[in-house]
């Protein structure tokens, strides 16, 4: 007799919010590292630091959207082994995709470490800031690969049902590193390595804490010896591509504007955009968490042909992005100057330019949540030109194009609706795609061969 797995009837809105939390949680505190190294180094160190810092996020964000690409695209098709009841299959795509990651993370990793110097400039370092981030990036280079095998099981263990441990050892990580940084920057006086050391060594011990998962007796997580297949690898990589896509464009888009800026605004509109880029990097990231929420969850549906439960499942996911943007656009526009006194004591040109900017810049909060929902919708149902479609769009197609028209044509405060622009019309594009094509693409998940399980309990 085939046992039934709870994930098949448990009511759909409870079972959501049961992955909701813990993975936008473990998201935000993942940001909120970050966002802390910001904060410490602003105080600590002076805004110089912070922009040179600010330098080194992008490589830093190269790192995790390595992760990502893997760790979603494995999951992913783990997660559709796991509801097709493959369980030997499942296990080979783990240690495929941890495999993989540790391959391609080193190898970069050393390019990156013999390169410091040319990348950092291209990246929009200046003789100034060039200093504070080769000293930030030297360390986090060095221990780059544990903080990206920590976001690869916090990715994995999610899948097989243990959010809560996801959760807890991102935590661990976020409280260390609150913990470290002061003690590096503020009592020992280390500046930006110090800054750095606390990043890497808070990270070890959290991907430590994820590391109990394997010793939990339900956990379909285990390394086998027969794991290589071209065709799983070609696969992994290919649904991947949206989140790695979400991640790298991060790391794009702020190249752009911290080019754009010193453009138009100089150095002053370089900084303002820092303060401004650590709460979007946050936010980004609880947005995130909505679809790392909804990817386990959607995945297991699919494989399992559970056409009606996917389908609520989606809604649920819009609805809850939506508030959450709305919430965001009403505290940006009540609270900016609060917001971006965490930074320090930059000059009263720089704090008012980073709070009038945020507020036309939180717009796009609004529909960034939509967008995201929808790409991991599609790509946890292997629609993987749907999703990255959606990405391309909102982080390079139409943003590109709109950095460079707005400020041209509207003057340089345009260039803060670069992003509120470019996610609208992306959200504008599929809306009108949905109304079209909606009854396609859910027959087309049902027609892959298996009975339609559905459950109304939602």
């Amino acid at each position: 007799m085939t046992t039934i797995n709870p994930i098949e009837t448990r009511p759909l809105r409870p079972l959501f919010l049961s992955y909701l939390f813990p993975a936008m949680i473990g998201m935000l505190l993942m940001s909120v590292n970050i966002l802390v190294d910001g904060i410490f180094v602003s105080h600590g160190v002076g805004p110089t630091a912070l922009a040179g810092v600010n330098i080194a996020v992008p490589i830093f964000s190269i790192l995790l959207s390595i992760s990502l690409w893997i760790g979603m695209g494995g999951a992913t098709l783990f997660s559709i082994s796991l509801g097709e009841g493959n369980k030997k299959r499942a296990h080979q795509l783990f240690t495929l995709a941890f495999t993989t990651m540790i391959v391609v993370v080193m190898t970069l990793i050393l390019i990156l470490l013999l390169n410091l110097k040319k990348i950092s400039y291209i990246f929009g370092a200046s003789d100034a800031t060039f200093p504070y981030a080769q000293e930030y990036l030297h360390v986090i280079l060095i221990f780059g690969v544990f903080y990206t095998i920590e976001n690869l099981l916090s990715i994995f263990i999610r899948n097989d049902g243990n959010p809560k441990l996801a959760m807890m050892g991102l935590i661990t990580t976020s409280v260390l590193n609150i913990i470290l940084n002061y003690i590096f920057i503020f009592v020992l006086n280390y500046g930006v390595t110090g800054c750095a050391l606390a990043t890497a060594l808070s990270t070890i011990i959290g991907m430590s804490v994820l590391c109990l998962h394997f010793f939990r007796k339900q956990s379909e997580l285990k390394f086998v010896r027969k794991f290589f297949s071209l065709s799983d690898l070609k696969k992994i990589f290919a649904i991947g591509l949206p989140s790695f896509i979400v991640e790298a464009s991060v790391a794009v888009m702020v190249i752009l504007y911290n080019v754009t800026f010193l453009r138009y605004l100089g150095s002053d509109g370089v900084t303002a955009y820092a303060m401004i880029n650590y709460i979007h990097t946050v936010l980004l990231t609880v947005f995130l968490g909505v679809g790392m929420a909804l990817q386990p969850l959607v995945s297991y549906h699919h494989g399992a042909r559970l056409i009606e439960r996917l389908t609520a499942l989606l809604k649920i996911g819009i609805a809850t992005a939506f508030i959450l943007g709305l919430t965001t656009v009403i505290i940006a526009t009540l609270f900016p100057s609060q917001l971006i006194a965490l930074f320090g004591d930059s000059t009263f040109e720089i704090r008012n330019m980073a709070a009038q900017g945020f507020v036309h810049f939180a717009i796009g909060y609004v529909f960034l949540g939509v967008n995201m929902v929808f790409a991991e919708f599609f790509q946890s149902i292997e629609k993987i030109r749907l999703a990255t479609t959606i990405m391309l769009l909102r982080s390079i197609i139409l943003f590109i194009p709109a950095l460079v028209l707005l400020p041209k044509f509207l003057g340089p405060q345009a260039i803060w609706w670069t992003f509120p622009v470019a996610e609208g019309i992306t959200a504008l594009l599929i809306v009108i795609f949905m109304k079209k094509k909606t009854h396609t693409i859910f027959s087309e998940a049902s027609s892959k061969g298996a009975i339609n399980k559905a459950n109304p309990l939602y």
